[in-house]
């Protein structure tokens, strides 16, 4: 009876061994590396907890999609090719009192991507204009948004160049599908003519359609230094302004400040 016993278990182990194998193999031809990473553990809790099969199932299941929302999440923040990686939840709003900190997760939280409307962040350089940018496109692909960042002078060289390699409208296609461009440091760089109506004809094309975010360092008025046509800088202007969140972050350099305090800091 014993020996009995101890073949019939050696069969069930057995069994059980290929059974796991299967489960992994179809795991693979179905491209589900979660739950073939997972059944087996979740399986001995399920019996341990006293789980009906549908729950298993759906704890499996879920795992699955999490998983993949997480790879999705992954791949749009390194797709955005932001600076740095930074979050909202990093910015020090206490040493920046112009800036509201609810209305930036307010909008952290994704109901200007749906309207399309744009933000505009003004102020001098070390005021929190390109964290505050980051932070909302981490925001946004965390809402599995395909987002881009780049300066504007970048995107200008970019597209100059593609227009002389004849490439110009596969790279206007390329940018067009991303749901949120941020143009950091716009201001910085004068552009020639044939860089700032290529600019223009990026922003004109997602007026409306799809979202932009500017960060600045000139007011609205001196932004004829960056686009020397008139015209064009008033009709850009007309687009980038139409329903836009216009953020002011002031005029105070934050690392500035930040730089003093820590030379006093050390000397103390």
């Amino acid at each position: 009876m014993t020996e009995a016993k101890i073949v019939t278990g050696g069969t069930a182990a057995h069994h059980s061994i290929l059974d796991a194998r299967m489960v992994e193999e179809h795991c693979r031809t179905l491209r589900m590396p979660t739950v073939g990473a997972s059944f087996a553990q979740l399986a001995d809790e399920a019996v341990r907890t006293h789980q009906t099969p549908v729950s298993f199932l759906a704890a499996l299941l879920q795992a699955e999609v999490e998983e993949r929302i997480r790879g999705t999440i992954d791949r749009r923040i390194k797709d955005a090719r932001l600076p740095r990686f930074k979050t909202l939840d990093e910015f020090d709003f206490a040493a920046a009192p112009l800036l509201s900190p609810t209305l930036l997760h307010m909008l952290a939280e994704g109901s200007y991507l749906e309207r399309a409307a744009p933000i505009i962040l003004i102020g001098d350089s070390g005021t929190g204009k390109t964290h505050l940018a980051t932070g909302l496109c981490v925001a946004a692909c965390q809402q599995k948004k395909r987002v881009r960042f780049t300066t504007a002078a970048g995107l200008v060289n970019e597209l100059v160049e593609a227009q002389h390699h004849n490439l110009l409208g596969r790279t206007l296609g390329r940018w067009s599908r991303y749901d949120l461009i941020v143009l950091d440091e716009v201001g910085y760089v004068p552009f020639a003519q044939v860089g700032a109506e290529l600019l223009f004809q990026v922003i004109s094309e997602r007026a409306e359609r799809a979202t932009i975010i500017l960060t600045t360092n000139l007011p609205f008025s001196e932004w004829t230094q960056v686009f020397p046509n008139a015209r064009l800088c008033k009709a850009l202007l007309d687009r980038v302004t139409d329903r836009a969140h216009i953020i002011e972050t002031g005029t105070e350099s934050y690392r500035f400040k930040r730089t003093v305090s820590g030379k006093k800091a050390r000397k103390s």
